[in-house]
């Protein structure tokens, strides 16, 4: 009983479903302190602007409002690292230990000594060379 349940919270659709939500909810007030409180200053003291949303760039007397889209790929490189670093691998590292190694199949085939080709364990002669194979 506890062996399926187990395989049920392991199962990939079911991490998939606890990573969207981890990125959703727990993660969203952090990276965006984060962007906003450190790499926002960051780029204030180098850009003299406050946060990402003050960097634009000016196109034909069009606002091109790059900053916006700044925070959100680093929010993204940000959530998506932890995710990786702090659940994804842990996770196949865990599935690579329970999970048994599968047993080799028996060959079916064997090497000709002439001419070194794979033949099935019960020929006689060679496919390839004609050889007696002993």
């Amino acid at each position: 009983m506890l062996k399926g349940f187990r395989d049920f919270i392991l199962r990939g659709n079911v991490v998939d479903l606890a990573v969207a939500v981890i990125i959703g909810a727990a993660f969203n007030a952090v990276v965006t302190s984060f962007t906003k409180d450190v790499l926002g200053q960051l780029i204030s003291a180098v850009l003299g602007k406050p946060d990402f949303s003050g960097v634009v760039l000016r196109l034909y007397g069009t606002d091109i409002r790059v900053g916006n889209f700044l925070t959100a790929a680093v929010q993204f490189l940000i959530v998506a690292s932890v995710v990786y670093f702090f659940v994804v691998l842990p996770l196949n590292t865990l599935l690579a230990r329970l999970q048994k190694p599968a047993p080799e199949a028996p060959s079916t085939t064997k090497t000709c000594p002439e001419c070194l080709s794979e033949i099935p364990l019960a020929a006689k002669r060679c496919a390839h060379c004609a050889q007696p194979v002993a």
